[in-house]
């Protein structure tokens, strides 16, 4: 007998989060999955600072904390980007994962204005993905030199640097 219980499958529209979202802003849901007892959620990139407004303000929600923002490159796909958030709530203990597709050539707003916190997150995004992040107070490298050439977590960076 396994030491833990095993993992049910959870239906991402059972959650709290999704159905909130989906009845006040249901254009902008792209659609949901859930992997491991945790719940995606996919909104149009249209939408993301709307959408995080909506998770942060809504009290029955209240997603106070921004954990991570980062991404994933799916180099075949028209629009490349996964652009990740992890969301907190403190008060209510719940998490929920975010994610907006973008293209190589497009940008997604900052949710800076949302999370101070994601300030740092998105620069690190930006710094190693290259997902650039329009309205950001201030969008540079924080990791790498200035004049670094590319983005070493893209797919297509050669595994011993140009």
């Amino acid at each position: 007998m396994p030491p833990y219980p095993p993992l049910q499958h959870t239906d991402p529209e059972q959650n709290l989060a999704v159905q909130r979202v989906r009845a006040q802003l249901p254009n902008a849901v792209e659609g949901t999955s859930s992997h491991r007892e945790q719940v995606t959620l996919r909104v149009y990139k249209e939408y993301i600072v709307e959408v995080s407004q909506f998770l942060r303000d809504d009290p029955e929600l209240s997603f106070e904390m921004c954990l991570d923002v980062t991404a994933v490159d799916y180099p075949m796909r028209p629009r490349r980007f996964d652009v990740v958030y992890h969301l907190y709530s403190l008060s209510k203990g719940h998490l929920l994962r975010v994610k907006a597709a973008v293209g190589e050539a497009e940008e997604i707003d900052s949710v800076t204005p949302v999370w101070k916190g994601a300030n740092w997150l998105e620069r690190e995004t930006y710094d190693m993905y290259g997902v650039r992040f329009a309205n950001h107070p201030d969008l540079r490298r924080i990791l790498l030199t200035d004049n670094f050439e590319g983005f070493p977590f893209r797919k297509d960076y050669p595994l011993a640097g140009y």
